[in-house]
């Protein structure tokens, strides 16, 4: 498995594990949880995405209880967090409406309950989860820079941020944002053509992507799943490693967050890696996205 290098030094898995559904399977204890960690790190998987919200303000408590019984499993995974969503849930659920909150104080309380639901002393990467509208990018780039300086957390992002409210908030910080996690599939293809992977690659810096395989709409019948089923036919690989390959195709070297409970489909998601992507035929399956020639 390839690594890919951001911006601050810190190496992620070209392929990254994502937990936002691990409290929705039916099996959560913390046997359960390594068998999907070491289902990822035999394919050389080796970042491990949360976000203080998962699983209703639950699935760092998990990933957790996990780390806590399985001594040693943390250090050999990058760990990827969130936060900034404040919804009637959980912790917050005394909380009249749901808003997001990048203001020092809450950032630093973020971090420090991550720290302890994942009972882990630090995080690889903390990701500011949604733009807000409210944020002052002096206090939060502060607090960031502050908190890369404590140990607390060694790189920092944002997540759904277009290229303005990138540049807003790292004009008020000395660490440089890491990434940009964003929606990118075949089904949700406009950041290769609306600037937004553009302004990622004239700045060296990988984009992570959500929902790589649309929420599994690029399955349901029609001329999409018709021309990715015919790619996979053709690689002896499932309809999502193709679509996974598509991504890491491109030249921003993409890093799909991946998200399965199903112990059979963790093990194949190196199987992208597998796929003969050429010109032809990523534009082919680009060509059945649009539902048109590319102009």
């Amino acid at each position: 498995m390839d690594r890919v290098s951001l911006p601050g030094g810190l190496e992620l898995s070209r392929i990254v594990y994502g937990m936002w559904r691990v409290g929705d399977d039916a099996d959560t204890s913390p046997a359960h949880i390594r068998a999907k960690i070491e289902a990822c790190l035999e394919q050389g998987i080796t970042t491990i995405d949360q976000a203080d919200i998962y699983g209703g303000y639950t699935a760092e408590g998990l990933l957790g209880a996990c780390f806590k019984e399985s001594l040693g499993l943390r250090d050999k995974v990058e760990i990827v967090t969130k936060c900034d969503i404040v919804a009637p849930a959980g912790r917050y659920a005394d909380k009249r409406v749901k808003y997001y909150d990048t203001s020092a104080a809450h950032i630093a309380s973020s971090i420090d309950t991550s720290l302890s639901e994942m009972s882990i002393d630090h995080i690889d990467l903390l990701l500011i989860h949604r733009p807000d509208p409210l944020m002052d990018a002096e206090e939060t780039g502060r607090a960031l820079d502050e908190a890369v300086a404590s140990g607390k957390v060694r790189s920092v992002g944002v997540s759904n941020f277009r290229p303005w409210d990138w540049t807003l908030l790292q004009s008020a910080m000395e660490t440089p944002l890491a990434t940009n996690q964003i929606e990118i599939s075949l089904q949700h293809h406009e950041p290769f053509t609306n600037g937004d992977i553009a302004f990622l690659q004239e700045r060296l810096i990988s984009p992570m992507a959500w929902s790589p395989l649309g929420g599994g709409s690029l399955f349901s019948a029609g001329e999409p799943r018709e021309t990715v089923s015919k790619v996979a036919m053709q690689n002896d690989v499932e309809e999502a490693a193709v679509a996974i390959a598509w991504l890491l195709r491109h030249p921003s070297k993409i890093l799909p967050v991946m998200g399965t409970n199903r112990l059979d489909r963790i093990a194949a998601l190196g199987d992208a890696l597998k796929v003969e992507m050429d010109r032809e035929t990523w534009f082919g399956l680009y060509t059945a996205a649009l539902g048109r020639e590319v102009a």
